[in-house]
């Protein structure tokens, strides 16, 4: 049972230890340029050498990030409470959050500088536009799914509004909840990087732009890697806390009323 439910586990690392078997045997013999391409052994071995200046870069990201993706998370799941229960205020504004998702946050980031200054602030409103959306869309989409059946029975008994959302559509919509999750805290460690380009002193997007700007295509590929492990840190610590709060959901359970 353990070896079938580990499978895809191996699976990834099987395919993971391919790919960066093949890549090593291109450069060697292609005779590939370290400049241009290095090898997963060179990449290895300058992530070494400099493990304690990634380190501290690493560690800036790490908290810039969690603390854009706390923030996300709570703006998210509020805004779409208050739009679940007051659905004229949802079709005010939906008109804003699309907006919001079309313009690219990239474009923004001279404005937020020019309105925010060069502190915390501009970053972890980048990190916000990156990470709200799916949060708040998740939430909404887990609120509307609630069960049919028992919605009617709680309104039959007489329930209040607040008291329907509270032992069966929340309850229910945390599932879908932490699919959204799954994929901000992903974006999290994306939105800090680029939020790390507005000009900050430290960070792994600090250490990307140096080591792009003086050719050092074997540092870009350890701040890639350091961007991938940290994404999946912080996807793992999410399916942790759904599996804690949620444990219902692995048995098959949905839709149940909550005492």
């Amino acid at each position: 049972m353990n070896g079938h439910r580990n499978r895809p586990l191996w699976s990834a690392l099987a395919g993971i230890a391919a790919f960066l078997l093949i890549w090593q045997a291109a450069t060697s013999v292609f005779a590939i340029s370290e400049w241009l391409l290095p090898s997963p052994w060179q990449v290895a071995k300058e992530a070494f050498v400099s493990a304690d200046r990634v380190w501290m870069h690493s560690q800036s990201t790490a908290m810039l990030a969690a603390g854009g993706f706390a923030l996300s998370v709570a703006m998210g799941l509020l805004c779409a409470v208050l739009l679940h229960l007051f659905p004229l205020l949802r079709e005010l504004a939906q008109p804003f959050l699309i907006l919001s998702q079309s313009v690219p946050s990239i474009v923004l980031a001279p404005l937020l500088v020019l309105w925010l200054g060069f502190g915390i602030m501009p970053k972890l409103v980048i990190i916000v536009l990156v990470c709200f959306f799916p949060v708040l869309i998740a939430a909404l989409g887990g609120f509307a799914q609630a069960d049919r059946t028992m919605l009617q029975y709680l309104q039959m008994i007489g329930s209040s509004r607040l008291q329907i959302f509270r032992k069966l559509e929340f309850p229910g919509a945390l599932p879908a909840l932490f699919s959204g999750l799954r994929i901000s805290a992903t974006y999290s460690i994306t939105g800090a990087v680029i939020a790390e380009w507005l000009g900050a002193e430290k960070g792994i997007g600090v250490y990307m732009t140096l080591a792009s700007s003086s050719y050092r295509a074997d540092r870009v590929f350890v701040a890639i890697g350091v961007i991938v492990a940290l994404s999946l840190l912080l996807f793992g610590l999410v399916q942790v806390l759904e599996r804690y709060l949620i444990p219902w959901n692995r048995k098959g359970g949905r839709g149940k009323v909550h005492e």
